[in-house]
C-alpha cells in the first residue's frame, strides 16, 4: 500500500498565463516535495530534469540519506549503531521487514538464508560457458539473470509467498554465485556453502579455500567483511536501486530486476568507485610521489582526478567512511600489513586530504569507497571482484525496495518523458532518388 502524504500546502506555477495549484508533501525527514505528477494532464508540459537528481520518483520508508549533514538511516536506525550491534543477516531483516527481529525470528531468517544458499547443480555448468579471462561482474549478471530458470516456484511477483521465497533465494545464493565467479576465473574448484558458518565467513571460505588443505576464517577479517556488507546494504534510490524498480514496474521476475540492477551498478560511475580508488593509488606507486598528485588535484586543468574523496550527495563526511577507517586499520593491524607500499601510500594519503586546507574547503574527505577498496585488497579480493561483492551486499537493498515497489499501490510502469530536439518533419525521398 502507499504511505499515506502528508499534505502541507500548494506550489503554484504559471505557464503561458495559466496558474496551476500544486501539492506539496512532507516528509517525515528532508526536503518536501512539490507533486507534479498531474502538470502534464492539466498544462500540457513536462519537466525537464536531466539524471531525476531532483525528482522523487517514489514514497519510501527504508532508507534516508542527509548529504549535508553526513546522515545515513536504515528504516530510521542511525548506521554505526547498526553497524556496532548487528550482523548483515540482521540489517537484510530489518530492510526487508522494516523493524529489527527478536530471536526467534533472527534464527529462523538465518536458518532459512542458510540452508537457501546451494545452487541447482545444473547452474555450475553455466560458469564453463565463460571464458577463463571474463570479468566476474560480466559472469555474476548471467548466473542471476538464469536463476529464474531454475526456480519457476518463486517467480509470480502476485504470490507474497513466492515474493518472500525469491527474496531468501536471492539473498543466500549471492554469495555462493560470486564465489564461483571467483573460483572460475583463478581456475580452481568451486568450494560449496557451509551451513556451519555466518554469513561472511561462509563467503570468505568458499572463496578462499582450496581441497589439499583446511582453511580457518580469521573473525576479525570476517567481521570487517560483514561491516562492508552492512554498509552497503542499501542507499536510497541511486542508479542500480532505480534501475531494480524501473524493472520492476513492467512486471518482470525478481531475479531479472536483480540483474538489472548488477547490470548498472557495473558501471564505473557507480559500483567500480572503490576500484578507480585503487587504480590511483597504484599510479601514485610510493608515497613520495603523493606531492605531486596533490598539486595534479588542485588543478582545474588537469585530468587527474583523486578517486574516493568526496561524494556526490554527501557534502559532509561519509557516515560510512569514518566506520570503514576504522574497520580498515583494525585489518592492517591483523594481518601486519602497515609495510604494504600501497597501504603506505594510502594512509598518507588520506592524513594529507584530512589536514590539506583545499581539501577540507572543498569537504574532499575520504569516503566509504577509498576505505573498502583498502579493506577488500588486504583480504585478498582482487579489484575486479570489488564490484561483485558490492553487488553481493547490494542484493538485499535492491529486493527491499522491489518488495515495497510490488506492494505500492501508486506504483506503474516507469515511463520516464523527454524534451525532444530532432528534426520536426522531414520529407522522405525514394532511395533511387538520394
Amino acid at each position: 500500500m502507499a504511505v499515506k502524504k502528508n499534505e502541507t500546502g500548494t506550489a503554484q506555477i504559471e505557464i503561458n498565463g495559466t496558474k496551476y495549484d500544486l501539492p506539496i508533501y512532507k516528509p517525515s525527514i528532508g526536503p518536501e516535495v512539490v507533486d507534479i505528477s498531474k502538470l502534464y494532464a492539466q498544462a500540457n508540459v513536462f519537466t525537464y530534469d536531466p539524471g531525476f537528481t531532483s525528482t522523487a520518483n517514489c514514497s519510501s520508508t527504508i532508507t534516508y540519506v542527509d548529504g549535508e549533514n553526513g546522515i545515513l538511516l536504515y528504516r530510521g536506525y542511525k548506521i554505526d549503531e547498526l553497524v556496532e550491534n548487528t550482523d548483515f543477516l540482521e540489517v537484510s531483516y530489518l530492510l526487508l521487514n522494516g523493524e529489527l527481529p527478536n530471536k526467534k525470528e533472527k534464527e529462523e531468517f538465518d536458518n532459512a538464508v542458510t540452508y537457501h544458499s546451494m545452487l541447482h547443480e545444473q547452474m555450475t555448468r553455466f560458469y564453463q560457458g565463460f571464458r577463463r579471462d571474463a570479468h566476474p561482474m560480466a559472469i555474476t549478471c548471467g548466473v542471476i539473470g538464469a536463476l529464474s530458470a531454475f526456480y519457476h516456484d518463486s517467480t509470480d511477483i502476485s504470490d507474497a509467498h513466492q515474493r518472500m521465497v525469491a527474496t531468501r533465494r536471492l539473498i543466500a545464493k549471492m554469495p555462493t554465485i560470486a564465489a564461483m565467479a571467483y573460483k572460475y576465473t583463478l581456475g580452481q574448484p568451486f568450494v560449496y556453502p557451509r551451513n556451519d558458518l555466518d554469513y561472511a565467513s561462509n563467503f570468505m571460505h568458499m572463496c578462499f579455500s582450496v581441497p589439499p588443505e583446511e582453511y580457518k576464517v580469521n573473525e576479525i577479517l570476517s567481521s570487517a567483511l560483514d561491516k562492508v556488507f552492512i554498509l552497503h546494504a542499501d542507499h536510497e534510490q541511486n542508479a542500480s536501486t532505480s534501475t531494480v524498480r524501473l524493472a520492476g514496474s513492467s512486471g518482470a521476475n525478481p531475479f531479472a530486476c536483480i540483474a538489472a540492477g548488477v547490470a548498472s551498478l557495473w558501471g564505473p560511475a557507480h559500483g567500480g568507485a572503490n576500484e578507480a580508488a585503487l587504480n590511483m593509488l597504484d599510479e601514485i606507486q610510493t608515497p613520495d610521489n603523493i606531492t605531486k598528485f596533490i598539486k595534479k588535484a588542485k588543478d582545474s586543468s588537469d585530468p587527474f582526478r583523486l578517486m574516493g574523496f568526496g561524494h556526490r550527495v554527501y557534502k559532509s563526511y561519509d557516515p560510512r567512511a569514518k566506520i570503514m577507517q576504522k574497520t580498515c586499520h583494525e585489518v592492517l593491524d591483523a594481518l601486519g600489513l602497515k609495510d604494504d607500499p600501497l597501504l603506505k601510500v594510502a594512509m598518507e594519503l588520506e592524513k594529507i586530504a584530512l589536514e590539506d586546507p583545499y581539501f577540507v574547503e572543498k569537504k574532499l574527505y575520504p569516503n566509504v569507497d577509498f576505505y573498502s577498496g583498502i579493506i577488500l585488497r588486504a583480504l585478498g579480493f582482487p579489484k575486479d571482484m570489488f564490484t561483485v561483492l558490492f553487488a553481493l551486499a547490494r542484493t538485499v537493498g535492491w529486493i527491499s525496495q522491489w518488495n515495497e515497489m510490488i506492494e505500492d499501490s501508486e506504483q506503474r510502469i516507469g515511463r520516464p518523458r523527454q524534451l525532444y530536439m530532432g528534426n520536426a518533419s522531414k520529407e522522405f525521398i525514394k532511395i533511387e532518388d538520394r
